[in-house]
């Protein structure tokens, strides 16, 4: 137990919730390091498609971006107007489910959990891409450094959401403060020389351009950049991780990261354009990151470099922290509603949801695993999730506006309608640009998991009309259990099971099964051991029932002598009671057979209510 506390920290009480609150401060590297570690793939994905255009690539990058950043200060007003509406949290599942209804809720829900474990995947391999381009050696370890890092991230946001915040504040402040920096000094040192810099460093030579320039490959371009803007629903999704009052907390927290995101976007395009760096082929031994060019290019290579390196290195594989504080807040709202597990709502001992925690670290684990931990492969599949959740949540505000009426509410109305269309029409470019470049997974997988979430309501459900009240308590024809105890041998563990069976019931019948070289016949000592001391203590004698097993099975019988005896009693309960060996060391318990539990799930599955399962356990001392 020490161990466990020290690699996840003591148990917190029910009480303690409120100490894990979080602040303006804590809330930026708790629910804004997806959106702002976007800056530096985002950019680099709009120039990787850029590539076959060679330097006039460059040319479009800055109004592609600037395209995105309008589009990203839409989105940025409508949540902020999500975040005073619905300060509860749950983002643009609980705007969709409140105004659109059921299904488009989910459908908000499976976009959004598709984004989060794919923003964990991304995230993390672009920051092993960061590390690669510093340290080209490494290249051959970029899968399992991936997943060493996700352990690492699962484990430390197992601790809880107040921990993992104080934690990567160091982290994103350097980041901020090194990218902004190199931003304010590219910018300076391209003014000062009239629009053309000279690179410190020469960042790597641009390829001979291989096609013109035409509306299918800007479409692609703008749809790859649009991947900055995964993200911007954390906070909206997370309210009430902030202190109170959670609102004005919450807003601020959103206005920071938008505000560093914006400026960072904006500075890279145009200093990408000023120094002429373009995006190297990924996944080979040539590979540098745009940002690694970037500030070798304004700064050298000095220790201003290896800190900014190091900064972006650890805020890009951070940048999964996002999806560990929401993905399963997003969960448990999803379960308290009926459509995932009920376990998803129960918090762990840090006050986290463990179980929605563990599920987004495997099913990013399997995408690095697939993906083989390269961000370029990964990219195609990010963006659709975000930005159609994007859509049912600014559709979702119209339809709130619509009802409220309220003074101000058609401005509102009118902002959220704007962010709808935009956020739509961009689903639509992207979902169709990348849609055979691997998207086409995303498109199939989001209704899949709306299906599947509709088909978990439907077995709530049908749970809650069969165990529904059924009024007071009835008490005609009650009647005394037929107890069955199979024994395989006579023993002290035996013993204790049929003294119990005694208690319950005076119809008591030990099964026995024995096979063709059986050594040890109950049959034979019963009369001595179980007949005669009953009779002398004045109780009902238990039956015995002895089974041939020609094939030496032996819960296959009992199994179905179970069965048999529901069959032929349809007003009486059965009471199966099964003596179990308990051994005190955890590791002692492969040296037995686990036959009660083998019987007791084959009769769970195979019988009915009528059929009741005792455990009756022996402790070896």
């Amino acid at each position: 137990m020490s161990l466990i506390d020290t690699i996840l920290g003591r148990r917190l009480a029910s009480n303690e919730a409120g100490e894990q609150r979080i602040g303006t401060a804590a809330g930026v590297p708790t629910f804004g390091l997806d959106a702002l570690s976007s800056a530096a793939y985002g950019p680099e994905a709009a120039l990787t498609v850029l590539l076959p255009l060679g330097a006039a690539g460059l040319t479009f990058i800055l109004p592609i971006t600037v395209a995105i950043t309008i589009l990203l200060a839409i989105i940025y007003v409508s949540y902020r107007q999500t975040i005073a509406a619905y300060p509860n949290g749950g983002g643009s599942y609980t705007v969709a489910r409140e105004n659109l209804g059921t299904n488009a809720s989910l459908l908000a829900a499976a976009a959004l959990m598709t984004d989060y474990v794919l923003n964990v995947a991304v995230g993390i391999s672009a920051g092993i891409g960061a590390l690669i381009s510093a340290v080209p050696a490494l290249q051959p370890y970029t899968l399992m450094l991936c997943l060493v890092t996700l352990i690492l991230l699962t484990f430390v946001n197992m601790r809880g959401i107040g921990e993992a915040g104080t934690l990567f504040m160091l982290p994103t402040c350097a980041f901020i403060l090194s990218l902004c920096t190199i931003v304010f000094w590219g910018v300076l040192a391209t003014i000062s020389s009239g629009g053309h810099p000279h690179p410190v460093v020469s960042p790597a030579p641009l390829a001979k351009a291989t096609e013109a320039a035409g509306a299918w490959v800007l479409l692609r371009a703008f749809a790859s950049g649009c991947t900055a803007m995964t993200g911007v629903e954390a906070v909206s999704n997370g309210v009430q991780a902030f202190r109170e009052p959670v609102v004005p907390a919450a807003r601020r927290t959103l206005t920071i990261i938008i505000a560093i995101l914006m400026v960072l976007l904006l500075g890279i395009a145009y200093l990408a354009h000023a120094y002429h760096i373009g995006a190297t082929e990924p996944g080979t031994s040539q590979y540098q990151s745009v940002l690694s060019q970037l500030i070798g290019a304004v700064a050298g290579r000095g220790i201003f470099y290896w800190v900014s390196i190091a900064s972006i290195l650890l805020v890009l594989c951070l940048s999964a922290n996002t999806s560990f504080a929401d993905f399963p807040r997003l969960c448990r709202a999803v379960a308290e509603d009926g459509y995932l597990p009920r376990s998803f709502s129960n918090q762990g001992r840090r006050l986290v949801y463990s179980e929605g925690i563990w599920l987004l670290a495997i099913l990013s684990g399997v995408l690095l695993l697939v993906f083989d931990g390269v961000t370029n492969r990964l990219i195609p599949l990010f963006a659709v999730g975000a930005f159609l959740a994007f859509t049912l949540s600014q559709s979702g505000m119209v339809a709130h506006w619509w009802k409220k009426q309220e003074r101000g509410a058609r401005a509102s109305m009118a902002v959220n309608g704007l962010g709808a269309t935009a956020t739509a029409v961009t689903v639509v470019v992207v979902a169709s640009v990348k849609f055979m470049a691997g998207a086409w997974i995303v498109v199939l997988l989001v209704p899949s998991l709306v299906v599947l979430m509709l088909a978990v309501g439907r077995h709530y459900r049908k749970i809650e009309r069969q165990i529904a009240s059924p009024g007071n308590l009835k008490l005609d024809n009650l009647q005394e259990p037929i107890v069955i105890v199979p024994i395989i041998d006579w023993s002290s563990i035996a013993e204790n099971a049929l003294r119990f069976a005694m208690t319950l019931s005076r119809e008591v019948e030990v099964l026995h099964i024995e096979s063709e070289d059986s050594t040890n016949s109950l049959k034979r000592i019963w009369p001595s051991r179980v007949e005669e001391p009953a009779r002398e203590a004045k109780q009902t004698v238990p039956r015995l029932t002895v089974l041939k097993s020609p094939f030496r099975f032996v819960v296959q019988p009992i199994i179905d002598h179970v069965l048999e005896i529901e069959r032929k009693n349809p007003d009486r309960t059965i009471a199966v009671l099964l003596p179990e060996l308990v051994d005190p060391q955890w590791y002692q318990y492969f040296l037995h057979n686990q036959r009660a539990q083998i019987v007791a799930a084959r009769l769970l599955t195979q019988g009915t209510h009528r059929i009741v399962i005792v455990t009756v356990p022996w402790y070896l001392r």
